[in-house]
């Protein structure tokens, strides 16, 4: 009985200490076995012994994720959020030099009321435009600071509420709906309430669809808890 219990309580930190796993099991679309086997060696490695797997699968159905659906969680949020599409975007990547940096901000002061996104890692520049403004900005860098150029993008632009800068796992379950659409997300962006994806032009039509499709569900979802509510 102790050892039951050891293994509830590890399978228990375990998965809480995955967002993916949550949502797996929260949206209910995680097989219940094949999660036990992809969590198994962390298991065992915690408790300093092997287990028995049917032990091991039903600790984790008894689980409910920590972030589990309520109004003002992670379906409150995204039921509340909209999605826009910017067709025809080009990706710029950048050699972080001091010479790159210097016109990167003359490009953001020149191009103010244009669609630019511009981000930096330690040692890359990522920036993200209309493609119209491709050629003209990029006659602006040094052909050594270019690390790559890409075009025929798109930005699928989610806008969503304050409250998704202290909800985790919204933004996860919004890559994860792209993901189970085998779509490759090229690049990706938050700024404050907005979630920048940029993906390849010809996937537009079924990542918006994907997209929407979730954000209606989470609004149909709130609106029957909400009724459950008032009826109570």
């Amino acid at each position: 009985m102790v050892n039951a219990v050891s293994i509830s309580k590890v399978v228990k930190g375990v998965i809480e200490n995955d967002l993916s796993l949550q949502d797996a099991l929260s949206r209910k679309y995680g097989n219940y076995t094949a999660i036990a086997r992809l969590i198994k060696p962390k298991v065992e490695k915690d408790l300093g012994h092997k287990v028995n797997f049917d032990s091991l699968v039903t600790s984790v159905k008894r689980i409910k994720p920590r972030f589990q659906s309520s109004e003002g969680g992670i379906e409150g949020v995204l039921a509340r959020s909209v999605v826009n599409v910017r067709t025809d975007v080009a990706k710029l990547n950048l050699d972080k030099s001091k010479r790159a940096l210097e016109s990167a901000r003359n490009v953001m002061a020149s191009y103010q009321e244009e669609f630019l996104q511009v981000s930096e890692s330690n040692s890359a520049i990522t920036m993200i435009f209309d493609q119209k403004l491709l050629e003209e900005i990029h006659k602006k860098f040094n052909d050594d600071d270019v690390l790559d150029e890409q075009s025929d993008l798109a930005a699928i632009i989610v806008h969503s509420p304050t409250e998704i800068v202290r909800t985790p796992g919204v933004v996860l379950s919004i890559y994860t709906k792209i993901a189970e659409n085998h779509v490759n997300i090229e690049d990706t962006v938050s700024c404050f309430t907005d979630t920048i994806i940029v993906i390849r032009m010809d996937e537009v039509a079924r990542t918006f669809s994907s997209l929407t499709d979730l954000i209606s569900e989470c609004r149909m979802k709130t609106k029957k808890r909400q009724k459950g509510v008032i009826s109570k």
